[in-house]
């Protein structure tokens, strides 16, 4: 443990194919920068596959017919931002803009989102969670805390709340913009 914490602190590792890369430079004895560059030692890499493992354990606990993550998010953040329009909840979820739209089609065509003009700009709409999303939501909520809590099961209890807060620094979702 404190071991992990001093190589969290010390920054990065100089000697690392990442960091020689950084410099443009082939790691030592190696004649290609593609020679030293391991896919273990890259962030991008690293958070694809721990997304991809979150996915995965999401989909093991809510099951085949459950909502999958991007609906819980898009939905989770309608039902908690009841005056959001769709912008307003591309920016809280992250998930792009057409993608958005096309799975707000698809949650309002399952009756799990209802769009809404609102009464200050006719172009735009508010998204409303209908009944039957809110128990999607609920019915969903325990699954997907457990696959969370089996997602962080790696780290130690102790350092989860510094990990997340990386993860957030790593996002751009410091302290000051997140809701709640």
């Amino acid at each position: 443990m404190a071991a992990y914490d001093a190589a969290m602190d010390s920054g990065p590792n100089q000697g690392s194919a990442l960091e020689t890369a950084r410099r443009g430079k082939p790691a030592a004895g190696k004649t290609r920068l593609i020679d030293g560059l391991s896919l273990h030692d890259t962030p991008g890499h690293l958070l694809r596959r721990a997304q991809q493992r979150a996915v995965d354990l999401f989909v093991q606990s809510v099951g085949e017919d459950g909502l999958r993550p991007p609906q819980f998010a898009l939905l989770l953040a309608a039902y908690q931002n009841p005056d959001a329009n769709q912008s307003d909840l591309v920016r809280e979820t992250g998930i792009d803009r057409s993608t958005a739209a096309d799975m707000i089609t698809r949650l309002a065509t399952r009756g799990l989102i209802r769009r809404m003009r609102t009464k200050t700009d006719a172009r735009s709409n508010r998204l409303e969670v209908t009944p039957a999303g809110i128990h999607a939501l609920e019915s969903t909520a325990a699954a997907g805390i457990a696959a969370q809590e089996s997602t962080m099961a790696p780290i130690p209890t102790g350092q989860r709340d510094r990990f997340l807060k990386q993860l957030r620094q790593i996002t751009d979702l410091d302290d000051q913009s997140r809701t709640r």
